[in-house]
C-alpha cells in the first residue's frame, strides 16, 4: 500500500477506532496486514508514528509529520494530474477557473450548468483565491478566466466582462443601539452612515475585494475604523455581524444564507459601493471556442440578487 491516499486514509481510520482489529474491520483487510504496514512504515522511517499505549491512539511528533508529508504528496499528486489533464485526456476540454470562494458558490451554480449543458465533455477545475493572487495566475498563464467583482481595481493586462451586480448593506444587530425594532431593510436615509461606520465592526481580510470597497468607504466619510474581528470568510463575517458581534457591511447573496435573526439593513447607495461581476481573461492570448462559450454563458445569465 503506497498510494499517499489510502496511506492517509488507513490512518485517519486506526486514529478513529483505536483499535487495530476494528480498524481493519472497517478497512477490509486482515488484522495482522495492518499490523505489519505500521510497522513496516515505523522500520522504513526509523520512528514510531502512532502512540498505541493510551486511549484514544495518537499521531506521535514523528508520526505528525508523516501525516503531513503524506498530505503534501496527495496534494501535489493532484496538482500533478490537473496539470496534465489537457495532454493526458485530449478528448476533454480543461477549463481553469480562478474565483473567491465566497463568489463562486453563488455565481458557479448560475452559470456552469448551462455551459456545461454545451459542453459535456468540458473539465472544470477551480483554483480559489483572493483577487491578487488571482490575477497574478491569469496573467502566468496558470488559469484560463478569472470570475470576480469589481473590476475597477483589476490589474492591467486583462480584458473584461460585466455583467449583474449586487447592493451592499451595513448589518446592524439587535444589540446595536441604532436597531430598530420590527423593521428589516431601513429606508437608505434612516440612519447617518457616518455614525454607523464609527460603530465597532467586524470585516473580512484586508487582501478581499469587498475590503478593498470597504476601506474606500470609511476613508469617504473618514472614518477611522474600530475593527473588532477579521475573517477570511465574508459568510463567517456576516454570521458575526448578525450575532452581535459587531456591524458589519454585506451583500445580498451572502446574507440571503444566513439563518433568520433579528438584524436591520441600511442599503448603501450604488454610487458609493456596489459589486459588479465580471469574468476576465488575459490580452492578447488566443482563446478556445469553450472559453468564448463561457464568457457568452456568463454575460446571458441573470445574475442580480436582491433582498426583500
Amino acid at each position: 500500500m503506497n498510494d499517499p491516499e489510502e496511506l492517509l486514509h488507513t490512518l485517519d481510520i486506526l486514529l478513529k477506532e483505536s483499535n487495530f482489529t476494528k480498524a481493519a474491520s472497517e478497512l477490509y483487510i486482515s488484522q495482522p496486514y495492518l499490523t505489519q504496514l505500521v510497522k513496516r512504515i515505523e522500520k522504513k522511517i526509523g520512528a514510531k508514528i502512532i502512540n498505541r499505549t493510551s486511549q484514544p491512539f495518537t499521531l506521535t511528533e514523528a508520526g505528525l509529520i508523516f501525516y503531513k508529508y503524506l498530505e503534501n504528496v496527495s496534494y501535489n499528486d493532484q496538482q500533478l494530474q490537473r496539470q496534465l489533464a489537457q495532454f493526458t485526456h485530449p478528448e476533454k476540454e480543461v477549463i481553469r477557473i480562478g474565483i473567491l470562494e465566497s463568489l463562486g458558490s453563488y455565481l458557479l451554480p448560475e452559470i456552469l450548468p448551462p455551459f456545461l449543458k454545451k459542453h459535456p465533455n468540458a473539465e472544470i477545475q477551480l483554483f480559489e483565491a483572493f483577487p491578487r493572487k488571482t490575477e497574478k495566475r491569469l496573467l502566468n498563464e496558470e488559469i484560463d478566466c478569472y470570475i470576480g467583482q469589481t473590476p475597477d481595481a483589476i490589474a492591467r493586462g486583462l480584458d473584461f466582462f460585466i455583467n449583474g451586480g449586487e447592493q451592499y448593506y451595513i448589518v446592524i444587530p439587535s444589540n446595536s443601539k441604532f436597531f430598530q425594532p420590527n423593521k428589516f431593510i431601513l429606508n437608505p436615509d434612516e440612519l447617518n452612515i457616518k455614525d454607523l461606520l464609527s460603530q465597532p465592526l467586524v470585516l473580512s481580510q484586508p487582501e478581499s475585494a469587498i475590503r478593498h470597497q470597504v476601506n474606500g468607504l470609511l476613508q469617504k466619510f473618514h472614518v477611522k475604523p474600530n475593527i473588532v474581528m477579521e475573517s477570511n470568510s465574508v459568510i463567517t463575517v456576516a454570521n458575526l455581524a448578525v450575532n452581535g458581534i459587531g456591524l458589519t457591511i454585506s451583500s445580498a447573496s451572502i446574507l440571503k444564507r444566513l439563518r433568520h435573526q433579528p438584524v436591520n439593513l441600511l442599503p448603501l447607495d450604488r454610487d458609493l459601493i456596489m459589486i459588479k461581476f465580471f469574468i476576465a481573461v488575459k490580452q492578447g492570448r488566443k482563446h478556445s471556442k469553450p472559453i468564448k462559450d463561457l464568457i457568452k454563458t456568463f454575460q446571458e445569465i441573470t445574475l442580480e440578487q436582491t433582498i426583500h
